[in-house]
Order: C-alpha cells, then structure tokens, then sequence
C-alpha cells in the first residue's frame, strides 16, 4: 500500500473530523509550482532511463536535485504551514545524498519492513544504496521500518516531510494559514481559474457602460 497517498487521505478525514474543509484549498495561491512537478518527477523518473551516462551517477544527481527543487519551491512558498519542517526533513535528506552518492538503507530496517536486503544489494544502484561502513550520516539515512501493508523503510528527513505535509492540509482545510504576501509568479504563473481575481484571468477588464452616461448625447455639457 502506497504510504503518501494514504497520508494524505489521513489528513483530509482528520481535516474533516476538527472542522475543517476542502474548500479551503479554493483560495490557495502557490508560486513556482513547476519546481515541484519537476522535483517529483525526478523521484519517479528511473535512473538508467536518462542514456548513456551510468545509473550509479544520474541516480544521486536526480534524487539531490529533486530535493533541491523541492526546498526551493518550499522557500517560495514559505507562507505555507508546514513549509518550514518539510524544508528541514528535506535538507537533511539532500545533506545524507550529498555526502555518500546516494540514500543509504539500513539493511535491518528493510527486514524489519518485511523487505528483502539482498534484492536491493544485487540490483544495479542508483538513487538508494545498502548502508555500509563507509557512509557517514548514517542516522539521518533510511534506517525507520515501516512495517506491512505498508512496507517502507523512511528516514529522520521523511518523517519531517510527511509529517509536515500532514499538517499543511489539516490546517489549510481549517483556514488556518497565512496569505501569500508576494504576486504570482510569471514562470510556472499556475492556477488561473474561477477562483483567481478578475485581473489575474483576463488581460484587461470589462467595463459595462454607464447607463446614466449612455443617456446623454456626447455634445451636452
């Protein structure tokens, strides 16, 4: 079973039980929203998908970049409520791939997740790697066990993230967040629907005439 999405249904019935609604999310203006697509998107792309270049060296470069975008989206919308502490499960998370060409997982935490370490091991590497002496930082690696239906291994960073994204919802549903204090952004301007403001959806705004005025011929003073 797919932890995020069960997350995030979690958060919209727990939204739903303090109060809260989805409604709240009509209002919502978000900068740079194309960061975010492309840093999931590298989370999903395969490593070897990319060419010739191995997937030991364009696993770790997407997965840092993917968290790169990511605390970048999160900076420009930091009015957000949980913005701050999915920034900092995300940093944390770029820091252990930086430093070791990859996320290392902890071999235990994935039997302990019901998983099997030894297909991790004989699969080629790319973005994940099975935890050795060499890694440093290896706390803040995937060494959380998440047991079945689940089945997932996460790490300090994950946790913050998740948790955090946990909260924005719940609070977003509750009304509870700050307005965006900077304009849409021309690149990636985003949503642009019936809940945007006149000015944003159309260029230049109708005027009805005025009928008191339309009734006066142009010559009258």
């Amino acid at each position: 079973m797919p932890l995020i999405p069960t997350l995030v249904v979690f958060a919209v019935v727990l939204g739903y039980v303090i109060g809260g609604r989805l409604r709240g999310f009509e209002d919502l203006r978000i900068n740079r929203w194309g960061l975010a697509i492309g840093g999931l998107a590298l989370q999903l792309i395969p490593a070897f998908a990319i060419g010739t270049i191995p997937a030991s060296v364009t696993g770790p470069v997407m997965l840092a970049l993917s968290y790169t975008f990511l605390v970048v989206f999160l900076f420009s919308n930091r009015w957000i409520p949980g913005a701050p502490v999915m920034r900092i499960g995300l940093l944390l998370n770029l820091a252990v791939v930086l430093v070791n060409g990859g996320m290392p997982v902890q071999p235990q935490a994935i039997e302990r997740a019901g998983g099997d370490p030894y297909t991790l091991m004989q699969a080629s590497p790319t973005k994940h790697h099975l935890m050795t002496e060499d890694d440093v930082l290896w706390q803040l690696g995937d060494v959380i066990p998440v047991p079945p239906p689940f089945a997932d291994v996460l790490s300090i960073g994950d946790v913050l993230l998740y948790g955090g994204l946990v909260y924005t919802i719940v609070e977003i549903m509750r009304g509870r967040r700050r307005e965006n204090p900077r304009p849409l952004a021309w690149w990636f301007p985003g949503y642009r629907g019936k809940h945007a403001p006149d000015w944003w959806r159309m260029p230049i705004r109708y005027r009805a005439p005025d009928r008191a005025g339309a009734d006066r011929s142009g010559t009258e003073q």
